[in-house]
């Protein structure tokens, strides 16, 4: 009877219609209990493991029911995100490293349909019994290679042990060549492959920068002057490498800012948001932003680094060229570097050392504003409010986040002086909001 909802769903997502990987995962979860989905990054995949999700969940059982494993904090949050905005009457939960335990246990003590989590912290919690395992009968592994990679095979042994109820388990990766672990139990599952042959990848070019210092930051600098003032994805092996890449840029007039593990949960989700509202035009990530991340797709990827492996490889690129788009990623090599055997390094060398002329300036800088869902504010509101009061014209508002407790939107570069001289004693909802530019997360933080 449910499947009616679906098209309400649909309609809460703003999607027209399932693509042909989410109606084959959708039927396939449904009917079989062991499924291997694999998928490129951007190809929607999680909507393709959620929607069959709801099908099964049961509104009389009061406990967890379906278990979600992800190998990062980012990809939970954003499956927890997309679950919420399909509407459903189910609650769902998210519990990771760096979260607090006790808010968490607390959630957990009114159990959620649907739980979302890192596997180090999800055996925590099993230690602890904060939550029932008896009514959990359906268990997804999403990026579950990413997972075994980052070595939480002992924490996913533990927690598929505890699950004595399972009747589904699905596995879900965006790389062909993975291996199943035993202790997953997953036996000859139907195997979904909408992973693209090699050779229809060609709408992605690989070009290389050959730099002649050690240090590459020149090369990179050069290359990025090169590119028309379009943003780009930067990868590198190394958290410092990340912050040290990124400060430099700006010291050299470039509005970058840098993303890696080691980084407090808001300060990574407001790299981001600056990322993707184009309050900055250059990431300089880790491989944690390969995968799963809710970032626009990008023309141009850049390895600062090379990856040790293949697959990771992939997946940077995946950033760029997703479904049918084309784009460009760039290897910067030096020749003192170890040659890795999956580059062809006879492939096409772009001369980049005369290009000085800085990217123009972002359009956009960031505001943020000191409350969110939580204090019943949305997106219609705050437009309304910087248009009425802030007197900004339509094209002056860019991309608006609403979180639980803060918001950020991307404001025209002239226009946030105007506007935060004409809101600063004026109220939103009959509540005054601190509402201020956000905090740059880059340490060395351009002057005007």
């Amino acid at each position: 009877m449910k499947n009616h909802h679906s098209n309400n769903i649909l309609l809460n997502l703003g999607i027209e219609s399932l693509n042909d990987m989410q109606v084959a995962a959708q039927e396939t979860i449904l009917r079989d209990n062991n499924v291997l989905l694999l998928s490129p990054t951007g190809s929607g995949k999680t909507l393709a493991f959620l929607l069959p999700i709801f099908e099964i969940l049961e509104p009389e059982v009061k406990s967890v029911q379906c278990l979600i494993l992800v190998p990062s904090r980012e990809l939970a949050l954003q499956i927890e995100q997309v679950w919420k905005k399909m509407g459903t009457d189910y609650k769902v939960n998210v519990c990771y490293g760096g979260h607090s335990i006790d808010t968490e246990i607390k959630n957990l003590s009114n159990p959620p349909a649907v739980l979302i989590g890192t596997p180090g912290r999800i055996a925590d919690h099993l230690d602890r019994a904060t939550f029932k395992t008896d009514t959990i009968q359906t268990l997804i592994l999403d990026e579950f290679d990413k997972s075994l990679q980052l070595g939480f095979h002992e924490e996913m042994s533990f927690i598929i042990n505890k699950l004595t109820k399972l009747n589904k388990r699905i596995l879900v990766s965006a790389t062909s060549d993975v291996e199943i672990p035993k202790y997953t139990r997953v036996v000859h599952p139907t195997i979904l492959d909408f992973i693209p042959e090699a050779e229809e990848k060609n709408n992605l070019a690989l070009k290389m920068v050959v730099s002649k210092e050690k240090d590459k930051i020149n090369s990179l600098f050069h290359l990025i002057c090169s590119l028309n003032s379009e943003s780009a994805l930067i990868f590198c092996n190394h958290r410092d490498a990340a912050e040290r890449i990124s400060d430099t840029l700006n010291e050299k007039g470039i509005y970058a800012t840098y993303y890696h593990g080691g980084m407090d949960q808001d300060e990574r989700e407001r790299a981001l948001i600056q990322f993707r509202n184009g309050s900055v035009s250059y990431l300089v990530t880790t491989d944690l932003a390969a995968r799963g991340l809710d970032i626009p797709e990008m023309k141009h990827v850049i390895h600062y680094h090379l990856p040790s492996k293949e697959d990771e490889f992939t997946h940077r690129n995946g950033r760029t060229a997703r479904m049918l788009a084309s784009g460009t990623a760039y290897i910067i090599v030096h020749e003192s570097e170890k040659k890795l055997d999956y580059i062809d390094y006879g492939m096409k060398v772009l001369n980049v050392d005369s290009n000085t002329k800085l990217p123009k300036a972002p359009e956009f800088q960031t505001i943020y504003v000191s409350g969110g869902k939580k204090k019943k504010l949305n997106k219609i509101d705050i437009v309304g409010f910087f248009s009425q009061k802030g007197k900004l014209e339509k094209g002056d508002l860019g991309l608006i986040e609403v979180k639980d407790f803060v918001s950020f939107a991307a404001v025209k570069y002239a226009k946030v002086a105007p506007l935060l001289q004409n809101i600063k004693d004026e109220k939103m909802k009959g509540k005054k909001f601190k509402i201020e530019v956000a905090r740059d997360v880059v340490k060395n933080a351009l002057e005007d």
